[in-house]
């Protein structure tokens, strides 16, 4: 990595950070004049009314990153097209929620831009030297992986800095990978570098005790770009391109699927909110806000570098590999042993079963 490649890629993540940093002071204004407000209730963490909007702020760092350091492609007119579809729809429920299926639709607009406009597609995969061509089933897939993407964030995002730093360990994970593959000239360096800046910006406003949420508008658009520069970056004929994106985001990949297998054994929609995830069960273990937040930071640091042994497989050795998962493994057993994060609802309908035989 020459130094006019770091010295690139500091400017890139500061600029954008000051962008995002100072955009957020003028964006909490914003969003307490037209009262796109989060008010407490009994699923949530918080105790007073807070500002959402901070998307917006993400993405005016993003818009500035783009025109400072991105090509004018047509790739790239499809991700800025797809991006603001999905924050104004996130800015819209923000203001006044949407139900489920009104925020799907603005989920599949974006995605659609990017597949058929921007031709960014999961077309081809070779699992094991066998070759699968997607064809034509290459935009459903592409779609569905956009859209759950946007989703697996948007359910993540439940206390002060949780989605902002799993995004930001996603994008810090891609710029690592593209440094030791010397890939310093793709579209998805320049878009994780000026995410990178970007939510670390928003971070200074939203880390606990946060001033300000990101909302529907930021978590949306940072499951957006996730998705998007997971296309961009590893969209190659190997198991990389699916496995390294998702490795990156196992903890919510994983809360996303407790979650749903949570609510088909209680016979719910998988639409329903609760308060039962990941960062629910830590705070149920008399864990703080803050230490919740750092614990899974430090497990999501855990499988990001699983991801990077995984692209540098040949220079790392074996038992250093073989030891990391294990401790992954060894992590995600215990909290799921420890807690009921699949089952609690089951266990206190039976005690409470049980009182009234009593």
């Amino acid at each position: 990595m020459s130094g006019s490649t770091v010295l690139y890629s500091l400017e890139v993540i500061i600029v954008t950070l000051l962008i995002s940093a100072i955009s957020i002071i003028f964006v909490k204004k914003i969003a307490i004049h037209i009262n796109a407000v989060d008010i407490p209730n009994e699923r949530k963490v918080h105790t007073k009314p807070m500002p959402r909007l901070g998307g917006l702020g993400i993405f005016l760092a993003f818009l500035f990153g783009y025109m400072l350091f991105c090509p004018t492609t047509v790739e790239m007119n499809s991700i800025l097209i797809g991006s603001f579809i999905i924050l104004m729809t996130g800015i819209i429920d923000d203001i006044n929620p949407l139900n489920a299926r009104e925020k799907l639709i603005g989920q599949l607009i974006s995605a659609l831009v990017i597949a058929f406009y921007g031709n960014i597609l999961l077309s081809e995969l070779t699992v094991f030297g066998i070759n699968i061509q997607f064809g034509i089933l290459a935009y459903p897939i592409t779609i569905i992986f956009i859209v759950a993407c946007m989703n697996i964030i948007n359910l993540i995002d439940g206390l002060d800095g949780l989605a902002g730093g799993i995004s930001a360990i996603f994008f810090l994970t891609i710029v690592i990978i593209c440094i030791f593959q010397e890939r310093f000239y793709g579209l998805e360096f320049s878009l994780a570098l000026i995410m990178l800046g970007s939510t670390l910006g928003f971070l200074i406003h939203n880390f606990y005790p946060a001033k300000i949420f990101a909302g529907d508008s930021g978590a949306l658009f940072l499951g957006f770009i996730i998705a998007v520069i997971s296309l961009l970056g590893f969209k190659g004929t190997i198991l990389t391109s699916v496995f390294v994106p998702l490795l990156i985001l196992a903890v919510p990949i994983m809360d996303t699927l407790f979650a749903i297998l949570r609510r088909l054994i209680h016979h719910k929609k998988i639409t329903d909110a609760d308060k039962l995830h990941l960062h629910h069960q830590l705070l149920g273990m008399k864990f703080s806000h803050r230490t919740t937040v750092l614990i899974i930071y430090g497990i999501n640091i855990l499988f990001a570098i699983a991801s990077i042994f995984y692209i540098l497989n040949e220079h790392i050795n074996i038992y250093l590999r073989i030891g990391i998962y294990v401790v992954l493994f060894i992590v995600v057993f215990w909290f799921i042993n420890k807690t009921n994060i699949i089952t609690e609802k089951q266990i206190s309908f039976k005690r409470s079963k049980n009182k009234k035989k009593q």
